[in-house]
């Protein structure tokens, strides 16, 4: 594709595998799945689900501005937690970083996620 572009920011974590942090096609950004991960020292955040989400709204904010927009152009997000007990935790935190109209979204229980986090969450920009 002609029109493909990678997205890369220094102030997200770098990619910890073989993916790009997001890919911009014509006025569309996909971001890769954000892990509380602090992006000067690839480092898991210290602290309970509340730190861990804020470093994951942050992380997805630094993707989105580095691909020309904002968590506000956000039109779908997939959040995965290892205890879905923390979901209205990252529902409030979630309102700290987005204002309505809120985008689509999915949230699911999984076993585990990468380095041991609580919270990964993906995002679609129409930008």
């Amino acid at each position: 594709m002609t029109n493909r572009a990678v997205i890369s920011t220094d102030r997200a974590p770098a990619a910890i595998g073989p993916y790009s942090q997001a890919v911009k096609v014509g006025n569309i950004a996909w971001l890769s799945g954000q892990i509380p991960l602090d992006p000067d020292t690839m480092a898991l955040v210290d602290g309970a689900i509340d730190a861990q989400a804020r470093q994951v709204f942050r992380n997805l904010a630094a993707v989105a501005e580095a691909a020309g927009g904002g968590l506000d152009d956000a039109v779908k997000l997939n959040i995965s937690l290892t205890d879905l007990g923390d979901f209205a935790i990252v529902n409030g935190i979630m309102e700290e970083f987005f204002q309505a109209p809120y985008p689509a979204r999915a949230c699911v229980q999984v076993a585990a996620l990468p380095k041991g986090a609580a919270i990964e969450v993906e995002a679609q920009l129409a930008l």
